[in-house]
């Protein structure tokens, strides 16, 4: 019995002795640790986020074939334009002037996807959520007449000569004002050929690319003619 007793007696202790030293380790963990404190979330960068917006096409992108007979160039992107970084104009004709873009436009420039009435793949937006197309594109009409004037035309960066240094990733030579999505212009069959990528899987691509901030250039005072 008195044996058992000592055992007893050792084993309460033991239990004691780690109930305590317990208790001590987490009351010097809740002392180590300083909490943070709960703020407002960061607002998201547009630019940023943008880019990420058509990830789900990227690896579809890098497996698609090329359709050599219908591919858009460089030249055709900027013809479409009324001078370089306005919105493109809408080439064909348009069934309602009141079109907005779920149940008109977007049908065919969110995603993609030829069109065999043009004989064309439809470019996709780089903005599809923002559904009053018809606020910024117009329609063309080429056989107008226009007064001339002074108005001088910055001049479209070129393809393949932008690059800080010799090897090192091309700058983005344009704003990314409503053109955050690079996948849209820059992957699949409607990306101008002059600068589809060859690596649209890679879709951070703020990572390597930056913006060219210089591409604004003076070119003096407008003056009314």
């Amino acid at each position: 019995m008195k044996r058992l007793g000592i055992v007893s007696l050792f084993v309460l202790l033991l239990v004691a002795f780690l109930s305590v030293w317990n208790y001590s380790y987490q009351a010097g963990l809740e002392e180590a640790y300083v909490p943070l404190e709960k703020k407002e979330p960061y607002p998201e960068i547009p630019s940023e986020k943008g880019v990420f917006q058509r990830s789900e096409f990227a690896l579809d992108y890098a497996a698609m074939p090329i359709d050599a007979t219908h591919q858009r160039s460089l030249k055709d992107y900027y013809d479409n334009r009324a001078y370089h970084g306005a919105p493109p104009s809408i080439p064909h004709e348009v069934s309602s002037e009141r079109n907005m873009g779920g149940n008109a436009c977007l049908k065919c420039h969110e995603n993609g996807g030829f069109v065999s009435k043009y004989d064309a793949y439809a470019p996709v937006t780089p903005h599809p959520d923002k559904i009053n197309c018809r606020q910024c594109h117009v329609p063309q009409k080429t056989q107008s007449l226009f007064k001339i004037t002074n108005f001088e035309k910055v001049a479209a960066p070129k393809a393949g000569i932008n690059n800080a240094l010799p090897g090192s990733p091309p700058v983005i030579p344009h704003q990314l004002q409503l053109r955050e999505n690079c996948l849209s212009c820059h992957a699949g069959p409607s990306a101008p050929k002059e600068i589809r990528v060859s690596h649209p899987e890679r879709v951070n691509c703020r990572q390597c690319h930056v913006i060219n901030n210089k591409e604004v250039t003076d070119i003096g005072n407008f003056i009314r003619k």
